[in-house]
C-alpha cells in the first residue's frame, strides 16, 4: 500500500495509511496540480484521509490564508470556500461540489441583511462565518464558533451589536458575555435536530460517558452537556481527559477525526429523535470522486467579484487580528 503522510490541524501525524485506489490516485493529482487540499471536520471520511488540512472554520481560514501551491481544493460548503477566495484572492479555489450550501447561510440573504441595517442604522455587525460573501461584506467583524467569545468581547461597549445568522450561537455567547444582542433568527439544521430528551436518553445509557456539544445545538442541549466548543476545541477537550467515552453532539463527520486521532478512546455520535447520529446533507454532497474530478478539470471555480472580495476581506481579517492578539 501506499505511504500518505498526514496533516491533521497542521500537525504532521506521520501514519502510513491504506488508501483506497482511489485515495492513491487523488494523491497522485493533487501533487501534480500542486495543489492545497483543504477539509472541514464534517467531510467524509476518505476525503479527510487524503485533505492537508482539516480543521474548523477559524483553522481552515488560516490555512487558506498562508496556501501556497498553484490551486485551493477546498472540501466543505460553499461559504467556506468563499472565505478561501477572500483571504487569498490571487489563488484559483476549487470546491467538488458548488451547490454543496449552508442552511445558516440561506437563513440571512444579503438583501435581508441590507434592508434591516437601514431601518436600524448604527448597529455593531458580528457575523458568525456561516454566511455568504455578500453579507460578510455588510459586517463589520466575522466570528467563528471557536473564536465567537472572545470577538464579541472586543467589541466597543458603547456599540448595539447585531449577531447573525445563528440564534443559538449568539445565545451560547450572550450567556458566556453576559453582552446583549441583537440575534438574526437563523439556526442549522443539523444541530436543531438534537433534542435534550435525545441526549438524556442517551447520557442514561452511557452513564460513564462526557458530553460535549456544539453551540449551535438549542440551549437546552447545552445545558445537559460536559462542555459546549467548537469541533477544534472538542479535539482537544477529549484528549486532554483522563475519561474514556464521549457523546459527541454535533455533526457525524466529526467522529472520523476524533476516532482517528484518539483510537484508545470511544466516542459515541449523539442521537437525534429521529436517528442514532444527524449528517449534514450538505458536507456529504462533497465525495472522494467529486474531489479528484474538480482536479482533474480544475473545475469547478469559486469566483467572486473584485467589490465582495475587498469589502469581505476587512471584516475577516478584523477576525484573524483580533484572534492572534
Amino acid at each position: 500500500m501506499a505511504n500518505a503522510v498526514r496533516f491533521v490541524s497542521g500537525v504532521d501525524l506521520g501514519q502510513n495509511l491504506a488508501m483506497t485506489p482511489l485515495q492513491e490516485k487523488f494523491v497522485r493529482l493533487k501533487k501534480e496540480r500542486e495543489a492545497v487540499v483543504l477539509a472541514h471536520n464534517y467531510q467524509p471520511r476518505e476525503i479527510q484521509e487524503v485533505a492537508d488540512y482539516v480543521g474548523d472554520s477559524l483553522g481552515l481560514s488560516y490555512e487558506a490564508q498562508k496556501a501556497k501551491g498553484k490551486c485551493i481544493l477546498f472540501c466543505g460548503v460553499h461559504f467556506m470556500a468563499e472565505t478561501a477566495k477572500i483571504v487569498n484572492p490571487e489563488k484559483k479555489v476549487l470546491m467538488p461540489d458548488l451547490n454543496a450550501g449552508c442552511s445558516l447561510a440561506d437563513s440571512c440573504p444579503a438583501d435581508k441583511l441590507r434592508a434591516y441595517l437601514e431601518e436600524n442604522p448604527g448597529l455593531y455587525v458580528v457575523s458568525y462565518v456561516n454566511c455568504t460573501a455578500a453579507v460578510k461584506a455588510q459586517s463589520d467583524v466575522i466570528c467563528t464558533s471557536g473564536n465567537a467569545e472572545r470577538i464579541v468581547q472586543r467589541v466597543p461597549a458603547d456599540r448595539e451589536i447585531l449577531f447573525l445568522p445563528d440564534r443559538n450561537l449568539g445565545d451560547w455567547v450572550i450567556q458566556k458575555t453576559g453582552r446583549s444582542m441583537r440575534l438574526w433568527d437563523g439556526d442549522c439544521y443539523v444541530h436543531m435536530e438534537f433534542t435534550a430528551s435525545s441526549i438524556d436518553r442517551m447520557r442514561q445509557e452511557h452513564p460513564e460517558a462526557l458530553v460535549v456539544a456544539h453551540p449551535e445545538c438549542t440551549r437546552a442541549v447545552r445545558a445537559l452537556a460536559d462542555e459546549v466548543c467548537s469541533t477544534e476545541k472538542m479535539v482537544g477537550y477529549c484528549r486532554n481527559s483522563s475519561v474514556r467515552a464521549f457523546i459527541v453532539v454535533t455533526e457525524e463527520g466529526m467522529l472520523h477525526r476524533l476516532r482517528r486521532e484518539m483510537p484508545d478512546k470511544e466516542f459515541l455520535a449523539g442521537p437525534t429523535d429521529r436517528c442514532a447520529c444527524a449528517e449534514c446533507r450538505y458536507m456529504k454532497m462533497n465525495t472522494l470522486e467529486k474531489a479528484l474530478g474538480a482536479l482533474e478539470n480544475l473545475a469547478p471555480e469559486v469566483s467572486l467579484s473584485k467589490e465582495t472580495i475587498e469589502k469581505a476581506r476587512l471584516p475577516i481579517e478584523r477576525m484573524l487580528e483580533w484572534s492572534r492578539n
